[in-house]
């Protein structure tokens, strides 16, 4: 950002004014030897004046501070009341430590030989392959590991013949994954893609297949191993395989054990003839996914859909099928072992081949809670259709006494009983995923709009075009922000330390203190418990705990925790015995009104109010309570 330097000197000499105005001993200065206009001694006096213990101050909150000089905090809180940080936004996300999604990624030049992208990050590969003649493209551990992996394959392939893409092992064990496959391989004929091990692992992929191989022939799909063992991600097949030719698509264990998965099919195989879809082991054994397939297959001629072991084994979930197979000719759809979740899900078939001619759809073991309605009345069969056994609603959600799902990740819940020295139990990965970012100063913080209603302002200052991932980052926060809190529980989304420290005080006093593990040392593996310490005492206490929020900046949903035990322990190399970490933990004792489909009650096998539930606090998340 080129700035003025008069207008810099400016402001430099309203903030000498301004500072002149407090004493500050020369002793102070030397004592501390530390910048007293930085964020962080800005915090420190702040710490002091609302904090009435002299224990030693937080270091791991202290290096969250904003690393903005407070010229540039005077010079982005100008440019945010004028709405113009938008036209700094590089210069802004740079300076003070942001996540910021900007397009600044290199155009592949598009090249008719086979193409071999091994290891490659981030690129763009717009028209890449267009009107391409045979040939094969592999992209092998692309983006592996990045925090932030992101691909545009806009018109990729385009126009193709018999042209083969190849994605295997792309963007895994990432944070926040995004592709765009706009135009990818439409009216190409022949040839296939193959989605292998695709975004495995990832905490938030956001894919977007819009027009992905409309008016093709014959180019089949595979989408095998797709987003397994991903976080609270988001698909959306917009227009896929419209007015197709015999597009044969199959997803194979697509979304396993996945946590909140959301695919969304509008207008898939609309119009298309002879389409051929697969969808084998979709979203099994996942938490709560939801799946929306809107006009899918609408005006189809002679299609066949296969939905075998759907969401078989999963917890929950929803299925929307709204105008699926509408006005179709000849239809062919089979649903085996749908739906058939340990825990009631829901699904909804509105005007679902309302106007076939022809259709035949079988329902072959099929589970509970659905919903058809506007239905088409002939072709139809149902076989083995789970049915309520005559208990109550109450009694089909029990959970048993046993181990119900080996999928969620061991160790991350525990019992109290585990803490206790010399017990060997498993640390699950408390690795923090997000991307590093830093507390905003309050006085720009309070410039910058903040709420859903907000969200045209917000997305235009942080460039969040429409279904972008900036604009599903935005929104997921805030509809968490703007959550109604659950029965006794106050919570409060901070973007200021200063604002993390009022919110603690508010609900603990001014008598508190702040705690988080050490480090990341033992994740994923077998640890031993050495000395166990109970905070107050071990007793029963209310803690606040705080959270990390995907967005631009450092950003925590705090809420109190009533009924909690909170303990610190040394965490011990096992063999050794030498000590690696210092964990703190926290023993929920109150689970009474707790889902039963919590990953807890479903790793631990009991439910709600039967026993205590503890966990760690993972790497960057935080615990405050009053001190001993």
């Amino acid at each position: 950002m080129k700035m003025d330097r008069r207008i810099k000197l400016v402001f430099i000499f309203f903030l000498f004014l301004s500072v002149s105005c407090f004493s500050v001993s020369p002793v102070d200065l030397s004592a501390t030897k530390e910048n007293p206009f930085t964020a962080r001694a800005s915090l420190v006096r702040y710490w002091k004046k609302h904090i009435s213990n002299n224990l030693p101050k937080p270091t791991f909150l202290l290096s969250k501070s904003s690393p903005l000089s407070a010229v540039d905090s005077a010079i982005f809180t100008k440019l945010a009341t004028q709405n113009a940080l938008s036209s700094h936004l590089s210069t802004f996300c740079a300076t003070a430590d942001l996540f910021c999604l900007l397009d600044s990624k290199p155009i592949i030049e598009n090249d008719k030989n086979d193409a071999n992208f091994a290891h490659y990050t981030n690129k763009n590969f717009a028209n890449y392959g267009s009107s391409g003649l045979g040939g094969v493209d592999v992209f092998k551990n692309y983006s592996q590991g990045v925090n932030f992996a992101t691909g545009s394959f806009a018109r990729y392939s385009r126009g193709s013949t018999g042209h083969n893409e190849n994605f295997a092992g792309y963007a895994d064990d990432g944070n926040v994954g995004s592709s765009d496959f706009t135009s990818y391989a439409s009216s190409a004929t022949g040839g296939g893609g193959n989605f292998k091990t695709y975004m495995p692992r990832l905490n938030v992929p956001d894919l977007r297949f819009t027009s992905y191989d409309s008016d093709g022939n014959n180019h089949k799909l595979s989408f095998t191993s797709y987003v397994d063992d991903t976080n609270s991600g988001n698909q959306a097949f917009t227009n896929y395989a419209k007015n197709g030719n015999g597009v044969p698509v199959e997803f194979a264990n697509y979304g396993d054990t996945s946590n909140v998965v959301a695919s969304t099919f509008t207008g898939y195989g609309e119009l298309g003839n002879s389409a051929n879809d697969s969808f084998k082991g979709y979203t099994t054994n996942a938490n709560n996914p939801s799946n929306t397939f809107k006009n899918y297959g609408t005006g189809g001629n002679g299609g066949t859909d296969t939905f075998t072991s759907y969401r078989d084994s999963a917890n929950a979930g929803t299925d929307t099928f709204q105008s699926y197979g509408k006005n179709s000719n000849t239809e062919k759809t089979n649903f085996v072992n749908y739906g058939k979740s340990f825990n009631v899900g829901s699904d909804t078939f509105k005007e679902y081949a309302k106007g076939a001619v022809g259709q035949i759809v079988r329902f072959k073991v099929y589970g509970l809670n659905n919903t058809f309605k506007g239905y088409a009345k002939k072709g139809v069969t149902f076989a083995q259709y789970t049915k309520p056994s005559g208990s109550s609603k109450d009694d089909s959600m029990k959970v048993s006494g046993k181990p119900v799902n080996n999928h969620v990740e061991e160790g991350k819940f525990f019992r109290e009983s585990m803490l206790e020295e010399g017990t060997i139990m498993k640390m699950p990965d408390i690795r923090d995923w997000m991307p590093k970012r830093s507390f905003l100063p309050r006085t720009v913080l309070s410039k910058l709009p903040f709420s859903t209603k907000e969200l045209s302002a917000l997305k235009q200052t942080f460039r969040a075009p429409e279904n972008s991932t900036m604009e599903r980052v935005l929104m997921n926060a805030l509809e968490e922000c703007e959550r109604t809190p659950s029965q006794g529980e106050t919570k409060r989304c901070v973007g200021s330390a200063e604002d993390m420290i009022d919110f603690a005080v508010s609900i603990l006093g001014h008598n508190v203190v702040v705690r988080t593990t050490d480090n990341v040392k033992g994740s994923k593996q077998d640890v031993m418990i050495g000395k166990v310490n109970g905070i107050n005492g071990g007793r029963v206490t209310e803690s606040v705990s705080c959270h990390q929020s995907l967005y631009p900046y450092l950003l925590y949903y705090c809420h109190s925790v009533p009924k909690v035990k909170v303990y610190e322990a040394d965490i011990l190399e096992v063999k050794s015995k030498a000590k690696i970490n210092h964990g703190v933990a926290i023993c929920h004792i109150d689970t009474s009104a707790w889902s039963p489909n919590h990953g807890a009650f479903l790793a631990l096998g009991s439910s709600p109010g039967l026993i205590e539930v503890c966990h760690w606090i993972f790497e960057n998340d935080m615990t405050w309570t009053t001190a001993d």
